[in-house]
């Protein structure tokens, strides 16, 4: 036992005559080593990227309902005719009237329109 850990330290298995697959085992296990390190450093760089873009989607969702709300403001009936009173536009004091044009030439009895599918 104390001659196996004495051999260990001394790095005899690395300079022995079969060193060469134990070499090949140890740069196989840092070549896993440095995979799984980098895998780890994309799995948080797009963590960062994710939370990043929730908070802008967020900030933007923000925005867009203050300048929705803003904009619903600014069509109200009361605030345009403030806007027009300092162009001296005023709002009508008589309620609009529909104009109805009927087409002499057109208008023709239901019987009429029926023999014309005929």
């Amino acid at each position: 036992m104390k001659n196996g850990i004495y051999s260990l330290l001394k790095a005899k298995f690395l300079i022995s005559d079969d060193a060469l697959k134990n070499w090949k085992f140890i740069v196989f296990l840092v070549i896993l080593g440095m995979m799984a390190i980098a895998n780890n450093h994309q799995y948080d760089a797009k963590n960062y990227r994710i939370t990043e873009l929730t908070n802008q989607v967020k900030e933007l969702r923000s925005e867009f309902v203050d300048r929705r709300s803003e904009l619903m403001k600014l069509k109200m009936e009361s605030t345009v005719a403030k806007k027009m009173e300092a162009r001296k536009i005023y709002p009508s004091e008589v309620p609009p009237v529909k104009i109805v044009v009927e087409d002499k030439e057109n208008k023709k009895s239901f019987w009429d329109k029926l023999k014309i599918w005929q």
